[in-house]
């Protein structure tokens, strides 16, 4: 059970993880986060930084590796099937690969869950991840 959502940005590597690595900004994505609240202490770089996104997704940064351009996070609660009553043991992955014919980006999306309840975790996901994607695209063009 998972998603996988990736896409190449015209840009190297390390650009693309300088916007993605601090777990509390995704100003890049303004055509599907409108709202991001950081939740406690930890900083946006921090092992158990919290957020939630668009008042709806309560997120959990669980592994941040600057070194992979890799990082974690669980899905604490949401809407549909995404919420904790439903679903259990998601976690999520975002990994910045460079290409090196051409110092462009290869960005891997993924995640997984333990179990669900009802509902079709994946075709509820993946549309957003694809425009997440796509915002990210956008905001190196």
């Amino acid at each position: 059970m998972g998603c996988y959502n990736s896409t190449v940005i015209n840009a190297a590597a390390e650009k693309v993880w300088a916007v993605l690595k601090n777990f509390h900004d995704l100003s890049w994505s303004k055509n599907v986060v409108q709202k991001v609240d950081a939740i406690g202490d930890k900083q946006g770089h921090e092992i158990g930084a919290k957020r939630v996104l668009n008042d709806a997704f309560h997120e959990t940064l669980l592994s941040i590796d600057a070194s992979n351009m890799t990082f974690t996070y669980s899905i604490d609660d949401g809407p549909a099937v995404v919420s904790k009553d439903n679903v259990d043991g998601y976690v999520g992955k975002v990994t910045v690969f460079p290409v090196s014919d051409n110092n462009t980006s290869f960005v891997l999306w993924t995640s997984h869950w333990e179990s669900a309840k009802e509902g079709d975790v994946a075709a509820f996901c993946n549309p957003i991840y694809h425009a997440l994607l796509q915002d990210l695209k956008l905001h190196f063009s």
